[in-house]
């Protein structure tokens, strides 16, 4: 009988400090990206309400990834899987069957005006955007140029529909993420403005770089820049003897002042580039893929500002 009273006052005693309670914290959304560039994007408007998974990590080529047991294992348990597409992870449709994943994947480049791959270029290797290509191979991305994120312009699109994606996985979490989403356009707007600024003082014509495999297509478009590049927008393909005497040939004729090697790159061809016209190596640039966290190019953001840091330093004459 004693039992029964005190179990009939405990049962309204635990009613009533339940609303004081904390709520319990709901489940982050579990979220794959394909490569780091997508995967700090996510956080930056996921926030505390994602946890996610980068397939391909920093300093990795998306490129050649080969997925491995684990990635598989990553995607059967995710709520979202981020992709660039444009034909960047030529691997992404198998891996997403041999999950097993039934989930929506969010295509970042969705609604981004895409500009040729190089196959659809004259062999001469010059489109109209002032992108300047030195070479002719077949690669696997189909007809058009993945980089799309080169153009700030074009990641405000991505992190429009990584916002899409994220609020249609968690409609519960919408209001934070939709003010994350305007904070990081915020700073997206910022970085834009500080490259054309940083670029404006110097004359078109001066602005040529060469670079270890062409993935500045949109950034030579969106900035007034000319690119050069030994290798397409694939690192799967090859340069050959021919192409690296023709762009040793247009370095001579042009006078272009520097290379840069990029972190997914071996940088032994341009380093004999660079022996035989005389131009310099300039700092380590990243297209593809994002430093460690102790890098200089932890996120997107430091990304483009490396990068400008590097051009500007390499295009503006000495004083």
């Amino acid at each position: 009988m004693k039992r029964t009273f005190a179990a009939s006052l405990a049962a309204p005693l635990v009613a009533a400090l339940a609303l004081f309670a904390p709520p319990a914290l709901a489940e982050p959304v579990k979220v794959v990206a394909t490569f780091t560039i997508l995967g700090d994007m996510v956080r930056q408007i996921g926030g505390d309400e994602v946890a996610v998974t980068t397939l391909v990590g920093p300093d990795g080529d998306a490129h050649v990834y080969e997925p491995t047991p684990a990635d598989a294992r990553a995607l059967g348990a995710a709520n979202l899987v981020v992709a660039n597409g444009l034909g960047m992870e030529g691997w992404i449709d198998r891996l997403v069957k041999a999950s097993g994943y039934k989930g929506p994947v969010a295509v970042t480049s969705t609604g981004v005006k895409p500009i040729a791959g190089e196959e659809e270029h004259e062999e001469k290797g010059h489109d109209d955007h002032g992108h300047d290509h030195g070479h002719g191979h077949a690669h696997d991305h189909g007809a058009h140029d993945p980089h799309a994120w080169q153009s700030v312009a074009n990641a405000k699109i991505y992190a429009d529909n990584i916002l899409k994606g994220l609020v249609a996985a968690a409609p519960a979490k919408a209001d934070v993420l939709r003010a994350n989403h305007a904070a990081y356009r915020a700073k997206l707007d910022a970085v834009e403005a500080e490259i054309k600024a940083a670029l404006k003082p110097i004359p078109r014509k001066d602005r040529k770089i060469v670079t270890s495999h062409d993935a500045f297509g949109y950034y030579a478009k969106a900035y007034g820049v000319t690119f050069l590049a030994p290798v397409g927008v694939s690192t799967e393909a090859e340069a050959s003897a021919g192409d690296i005497a023709r762009l040793i040939r247009q370095i001579k004729k042009e006078k272009i002042k520097a290379v840069f090697v990029e972190t997914i790159a071996d940088p032994r061809m341009l380093e004999q580039i660079a022996r035989e016209t005389g131009a310099r190596i300039g700092g380590r640039v990243y297209s593809d893929a994002l430093s460690a966290a102790d890098g200089p190019a932890a996120t997107y953001i430091d990304m483009m500002r490396h990068n400008l840091a590097q051009f500007t330093k390499a295009l503006t004459p000495a004083s």
